[in-house]
């Protein structure tokens, strides 16, 4: 690490030479590699982007030029270049640097981001401010090919042209999104790798066809129009952009002579950038997918630390959805970039004419389900909570105003751990909660899972969400192809003691906590698996109110309108005389590092409820506590 241990900024990059650029590359990316072998996290992306990433700061003034990044898995390199590497055995580590751009970790972070296609109208807002206050310097917007499939990045482009002013956007553009490259413009993209002779005819033609003045401009625009494949840059010229490219991504000479190029180019320009996902470390190169976003692995082997081997929840849903299309042809899969993920990959190489990966469009993808089901199809919408969140209006008004059938499928629900506040599924309860028609149910466990997701389909209509978290089931055999209806809204009682007049309610895993509080401890509670937030078991919570004082919500998800919400509106609507204390997320965002760190800081590790059950213990159920009747 001879160069790499001299640079502590972009200012010291600056003074190296085009040759030592090379080396210094080499150096950043075995330090990439051999970080996240120890702590894991977005490795092939970033890899990929350590030239351009070296370019960028070495030609740019930056912290006074500004670099946007879109999605922000790709700023490994970016973070080493402005001071950050002595912080790098701590990526992603609880009070250590995240594995994304975050303003208040740098001043040469611009812009929060976890999710894709923002960077065009961020930076545009940046470029626009700039403007207005009559300052000097650069806007840089990178963003990759995958984020392309994302409507909000055109909506930036659009507004971008439109307004004509100073603005790069570097598109780097690696024909791999996170999972494989779909739609038109990827197609685009991918014949783009073979433009080399026809990016040579394309600028003779335009060379000769614009002597012939007037007449020579309108065929070149004819012919712009209906010859997509010789001129590239079409669709962002129109647009309004200027093009410069494809240019190799991996040669820092020629990357620096391109920037250069155009740092004081007047009006909006793209800037076409071939790259190599997992570029230098060849298990990443071979499968991009598999090390977008890894744990701790061998460096010499390439071989991903398991950490269990129960199944995971998303490995449940695979292998039940895959059970259920089998048996009937109207089960459509859908999902936005996240086929491995959201464990569609099976179903996707079975029924092939029944999986729909729409790209980085949750928007689409919602609306999408919404005409399928129009037509008698069970689309089950595979997508992270986080990302959900981007269709909140599509949930609305496509699906649940006119109560088509399409099953949501929320993976990732809760505190997902390292990746932080981007991606937490914590509000999941609350905002699908306020739609009418909605059925939200939450599974315990791998099990109940597989039969939410058979009722879903089979006996409940219009919108049904399904959320589970990213962990594992307690149970080590699930059978796949045996399944029970679960009658809505049916809770379900765990354990019933009447002398204690303290009761659980819980949505989802948590409740194998106080299962193992019971079975380890002599305090004594009731325990109910609500299994539904909406509707809810109205029945069960009478019973609950009439025979104890003390409820208990637990849930993983914000404390603003979840389950919390939901019983102390029951409980006030019904004038019960009872207490209710809220196990549930903090109102605010929480940080990145281990799950298991994050939930003790919030109040769900078994240590939190132990004290919690203690404490009413030791009180004897006095007035202390949060009176909502």
């Amino acid at each position: 690490m001879e160069l790499l241990n001299k640079i502590n900024s972009p200012q010291d990059l600056r003074k190296l030479s085009l040759e030592e650029l090379e080396q210094l590359a080499e150096e950043i990316r075995s330090f990439i590699i051999e970080t996240v072998s120890k702590t894991g996290g977005h490795l092939a992306a970033s890899l990929g982007t350590v030239e351009l990433t070296i370019a960028l700061h070495y030609v740019f003034n930056t912290p006074l030029d500004k670099i946007v990044w879109d999605v922000g898995h790709q700023t490994y390199a970016h973070k080493i270049l402005t001071g950050r590497k002595e912080f790098f055995h701590k990526l992603r580590q609880y009070g250590g640097i995240s594995g994304f751009p975050r303003r208040e970790e740098s001043e040469y972070d611009v812009f929060n981001v976890g999710h894709a296609s923002t960077a065009v109208s961020a930076a545009l807002g940046i470029a626009v401010a700039r403007e207005l206050n009559k300052e000097d310097y650069k806007v840089i917007a990178v963003i990759g090919d995958g984020s392309l499939s994302g409507g909000l990045a055109y909506e930036g482009l659009n507004h971008a042209g439109h307004l004509g002013y100073d603005f790069i956007v570097v598109l780097n553009d690696n024909t791999m999104f996170i999972s494989k490259s779909v739609g038109a413009i990827a197609k685009m993209l991918v014949r783009l790798l073979t433009l080399g002779l026809l990016k040579k005819i394309e600028q003779k033609i335009d060379k000769f066809l614009r002597r012939l003045k007037y007449i020579g401009n309108v065929i070149l625009r004819v012919a712009k129009r209906f010859k997509l494949l010789l001129f590239p840059g079409m669709l962002f010229e129109e647009m309004g952009f200027a093009y410069v490219g494809p240019v190799d991504g991996h040669d820092l000479k020629s990357l620096c002579e391109v920037f250069r190029s155009i740092k004081n180019f007047k009006g909006p320009v793209v800037v076409h950038v071939l790259t190599k996902k997992g570029k230098g470390y060849k298990p990443a190169e071979e499968k991009p997918e598999k090390f977008h976003s890894v744990a701790k692995f061998n460096v010499l082997t390439g071989e991903i630390e398991k950490r269990n081997d129960r199944l995971t929840f998303t490995e449940v849903f695979s292998k039940t959805i895959v059970s259920l299309a089998e048996k009937d042809g109207r089960i459509v899969g859908i999902t936005a970039a996240m086929t491995e993920g959201c464990g569609l990959e099976e179903f996707s190489k079975l029924f092939p004419e029944r999986f729909f990966d729409v790209g980085i469009a949750e928007e689409h993808a919602v609306t999408f389900a919404a005409g399928l089901a129009t037509k008698n199809y069970i689309p089950i919408c595979a997508i992270y909570s986080t990302f959900l969140q981007r269709a909140f209006d599509q949930i609305i008004h496509d699906v649940a105003l006119q109560n088509l059938h399409v099953v949501f499928v929320l993976d990732r629900a809760g505190i997902v751990g390292e990746d932080g506040p981007t991606h937490h599924g914590c509000f999941d309860l609350s905002y699908l909660r306020l739609i009418p028609n909605m059925t939200i149910m939450v599974p315990k466990d791998g099990n109940e899972l597989k039969d939410m997701l058979y009722t879903a389909i089979y006996h409940i209509d219009g919108p049904v969400a399904i959320r589970y978290p990213k962990d594992f089931v307690v149970e080590k055999n699930i059978d796949v192809d045996k399944f029970e209806k679960i009658d809505v809204p049916k809770a379900q009682i765990i354990y019933e003691d009447k002398e204690s007049k303290i009761c659980f309610l819980v949505l989802g895993p948590k409740i194998y906590i106080l299962k193992e509080i019971l079975e380890t401890t002599d305090y004594r509670f009731s325990v109910v698996n609500m299994r539904f937030l909406k509707p809810m078991d109205e029945e069960i919570l009478k019973k609950v109110c009439n025979s104890h004082n003390i409820l208990i919500t637990v849930e993983e998800n914000t404390i603003v309108g979840g389950l919390f919400s939901a019983v102390s509106e029951f409980v006030a609507r019904n004038h019960y005389q009872v207490k209710i204390y809220p196990f549930a997320f903090p109102d605010k965002f929480i940080t990145f590092g281990k799950k298991e760190i994050l939930e003790e800081e919030v109040g769900f590790s078994i240590k939190n409820f132990l004290a919690f059950v203690k404490s009413l213990n030791e009180r004897r159920c006095t007035n202390e506590g949060s009176n909502v009747g």
